[in-house]
């Protein structure tokens, strides 16, 4: 004989606030107590569950009821949404690549510096890029069968630089004029024209400042500049003369710093050697002979595996590696080789922290102003110009308020970089000397005696010496 139990005096459900799960719990029992499934069903559909309810749960809590007494058992889940996905910007040819600006390898080692490199050239009203719309996403549902809302995917917006047009539905960009098409700093697609200086750059020229490539088609003599906003390609030797490019350089003959000047690139340099130099690189650092007593920094990898392949003397920095075939010499002469640094990083970062500062000490000088002028509006004693003033603090307390989140999000997320040392390697071909010091990220190893066809990287607190595969 079978008897009517009433549940809701047996089972208790409850689900989470975002209604993604819900839970069955048994609250009271008694011997003989029972209940089939369709009933237990009914039970949870009376208590607005009406998704996602697992029958397996379902049918273990009729056969095994006493078990439910101790816990509360997930019985039900809600679907989640698919968010939608980012539209974004396709360029339609293939932009130079970090590869195009380092040396051709032509067998044994050695390299053709003679080999020019390919320029991405654009004719006027030509098609650069064009934007592919965001894809819509899939609503979930929850477990009482409301709908859960996705999140649109962003529209993908142009980078516009220099000499470029977009299209009035803002779905493909174009070439404003002829010229050389380059990425520059932060992203931007410009189109640069190209001005070649053939000879030296020296008295008879005088200092460049340009607006688009430069292609010097001789050497650079000490003392003097060359600014571009594109790339700067020298087909000589520069001295100790100040070359800054938000592109590439690329020096075909080498570098003779005399410790004066400096070359700094947004993204790669290219030499044959550097001696007594400074190089900056927001991207590679690619040398094909010889390294010596410089100071070299880059963003990402520093490559000198030519024939050669020496770093001797100074200080080389990379982002990531360093990856050579001589790291110092037999008379241990003081090289240090650092990774997984970023100075800008570092230098940001510092900035930044002296931003905030700034920004709390806004924030809390206006709230109070701003606490002052709301006890005036408690008391009816606030006039027409309070009463503006009021309106005109509420404002820059927003303002300052998403201004200081940035700022923080900013700090984390450098913060994060400075710390992810798992990327950073030195990597020796041949033969590292006593007399070397490796930095990776915050911790030091000196190099005593020499080793052949080593990679330094950092594992669990300390700076590892492995063969090099």
């Amino acid at each position: 004989m079978s008897v009517d139990f009433a549940l809701d005096n047996y089972f208790q459900i409850t689900m989470s606030d975002d209604k993604a799960v819900a839970y069955i719990q048994l609250v009271n029992w008694e011997e003989g107590f029972s209940c089939n499934a369709a009933a237990l069903e009914q039970f949870l559909a009376d208590q607005q569950i009406r998704y996602g309810v697992q029958k397996d749960v379902v049918d273990r809590i009729v056969t095994h009821t006493a078990e439910y007494q101790q816990s509360r058992t997930p019985i039900a889940y809600a679907t989640p949404p698919v968010h939608g996905e980012n539209g974004t910007v396709v360029l339609v040819m293939d932009m130079a690549k970090a590869e195009d600006h380092r040396p051709k390898e032509v067998g044994d080692g050695k390299v053709d510096h003679k080999e020019i490199t390919q320029l991405s050239n654009v004719k006027k009203g030509q098609l650069i890029a064009s934007k592919i719309p965001p894809k819509p996403g899939i609503p979930g549902t929850t477990v009482t069968g409301e709908e859960i809302a996705f999140k649109l995917g962003k529209e993908a917006r142009f980078k516009v630089g220099k000499n470029v047009v977009v299209s009035p539905d803002q779905s493909a960009m174009y070439a404003a004029i002829d010229g050389l098409l380059t990425k520059t700093e932060k992203g931007k697609i410009n189109v640069f024209p190209v001005y070649e200086i053939h000879g030296d750059v020296d008295y008879s020229v005088g200092n460049i400042d340009f607006v688009g490539t430069v292609v010097i088609r001789g050497n650079v003599l000490s003392g003097f500049k060359v600014k571009a906003a594109g790339d700067i390609r020298v087909t000589g030797f520069v001295e100790g003369a100040e070359l800054e490019a938000d592109g590439s350089i690329d020096i075909s003959g080498g570098i003779i710093g005399y410790h004066k000047g400096c070359i700094k690139a947004g993204q790669h340099v290219k030499s044959a050697f550097v001696q007594d130099g400074n190089v900056i690189s927001g991207g590679d650092v690619t040398v094909s002979q010889s390294i010596m007593h410089s100071n070299v920094r880059a963003a990402q990898n520093v490559i000198c595996t030519g024939a050669k392949g020496l770093i001797v003397g100074g200080v080389v920095q990379a982002g990531e590696k360093v990856s050579t075939r001589t790291i110092g010499n037999s008379m241990s002469t003081a090289t240090i080789i650092e990774v997984g640094v970023l100075p800008e990083l570092r230098n940001e970062l510092t900035d930044l922290r002296g931003r905030l500062k700034q920004q709390l000490d806004q924030i809390g000088k206006t709230e109070k102003a701003l606490h002052l002028l709301n006890q005036l509006a408690a008391a009816g004693q606030l006039t027409p110009e309070k009463l503006a003033m009021r309106i005109k603090l509420n404002a820059t307390h927003k303002s300052s308020l998403s201004d200081q989140s940035q700022t923080k999000e900013r700090i984390l997320e450098i913060e994060h970089m400075l710390e992810d040392t798992g990327k950073a390697r030195v990597e020796v071909a041949q033969t590292i000397y006593g007399g070397s010091k490796i930095v990776i990220g915050r911790f030091t190893r000196f190099v005593k005696d020499p080793a052949q066809r080593v990679t330094f990287y950092y594992t669990e607190g300390d700076i590892t010496m492995i063969p090099l595969l």
